[in-house]
C-alpha cells in the first residue's frame, strides 16, 4: 500500500483496515508492521503514521520510473558488462542478477550482461553500484541482427501476451467497483500491483528493436486511467473508516 502512495505514509489504522480487506487480521498486520520497522523498512512516526524507508524506497523508484521512462535517443550502441574473473559467492550472484534485472539489462550468457545504450547511465545508483562492483562495463555494438539480439534477451512475446491479460482484468474489476462487489477493492489491488511490476519489467527497447505492435504505451495509458478510478474508491474506503474511528 505505501509502495503506491506518494508519499509513501500512511496512518497505521488505515494499513490495518486495508489488510482486513485480505482477510489478515488486525493483530497480524500489526505484527507485521512492528517487525518491519526493526528490519529498517519502516519508520514509525509519533503521530501513528508509518512511511517507507531504505530499501523499499528504491523499489518504490523503479516503480514510479516504469510508470514514466526515461528514455534516450539510440546512437546504435549497446552498454555491455562482464563480470571480472575470480570467484563470487551465491550472495554476489544473486545481488548481481537482482541489479541486472532492475537496470533493464538482459544476459547473454553466464557473466556478460547487455542492452541497448538508450536509458540514462546514471539511473538507478544502488543497482549500478552492485553491478559495477562485480563487472566491467563495455561500449558494444553487434555486428548485425541487433533486432535478434534484442528479442534473445527479452521474451517480448511473453510480456505482450501478460500486458494484454492485465488491460482485460483492469476492465473486470472496474466493473466490479462500479457494482460495488465484495472484494472488489483487494482484487483492484492485486490487479494494480501485478500491472506495476510487469511496467517496471518493460525493457525499454528502442522502437527500431522492439514489435511493431510493442503495447508498453498503451498499457500506461491504460493503468493511469484504471488508477485514478481504483484511487477514487480506496479514498472513500479510507473516509468511512475515518468516520468510524472518530
Amino acid at each position: 500500500m505505501l509502495l503506491g502512495t506518494l508519499p509513501p505514509r500512511l496512518p497505521g489504522r488505515l494499513l490495518v483496515a486495508f489488510a482486513e480487506e485480505f482477510d489478515v487480521k488486525p493483530g497480524a498486520t500489526r505484527v507485521a508492521l512492528s517487525r518491519m520497522v526493526e528490519r529498517g523498512e519502516l519508520v514509525r512516526e509519533d503521530d501513528g503514521h508509518y512511511r517507507l524507508t531504505g530499501p523499499l524506497l528504491d523499489r518504490q523508484e523503479r516503480q514510479e520510473a516504469g510508470l514514466a521512462p526515461a528514455v534516450r535517443e539510440w546512437s546504435g550502441d549497446w552498454e555491455m558488462y562482464v563480470v571480472r574473473g575470480g570467484a563470487r559467492g551465491s550472495v554476489d550472484r544473486a545481488a548481481l542478477r537482482r541489479a541486472g534485472q532492475h537496470l533493464g539489462l538482459g544476459e547473454r550468457r553466464d557473466g556478460v550482461w547487455l542492452r541497448p545504450d538508450n536509458l540514462d547511465p546514471q539511473r538507478l545508483p544502488g543497482a549500478r553500484a552492485v553491478v559495477d562492483s562485480q563487472a566491467d562495463r563495455f561500449v558494444a555494438r553487434p555486428d548485425d541482427a541487433a533486432t535478434d539480439l534484442a528479442a534473445e534477451l527479452f521474451d517480448l512475446a511473453g510480456w505482450s501476451a501478460i500486458a494484454e491479460g492485465l488491460v482485460e482484468e483492469m476492465e473486470s474489476v472496474e466493473s466490479s467497483l462500479a457494482a460495488q462487489r465484495p472484494g472488489a477493492l483487494a482484487a483492484g489491488f492485486e490487479v494494480a500491483a501485478r500491472t506495476l511490476r510487469h511496467l517496471v519489467a518493460d525493457p525499454l527497447l528502442p522502437e527500431t528493436l522492439g514489435p511493431a505492435d510493442w503495447p508498453a504505451a498503451a498499457l500506461r495509458h491504460r493503468y493511469a486511467r484504471y488508477d485514478q478510478e481504483y484511487r477514487s474508491h480506496l479514498s472513500a474506503f479510507f473516509r468511512s473508516r475515518s468516520r468510524l474511528a472518530g
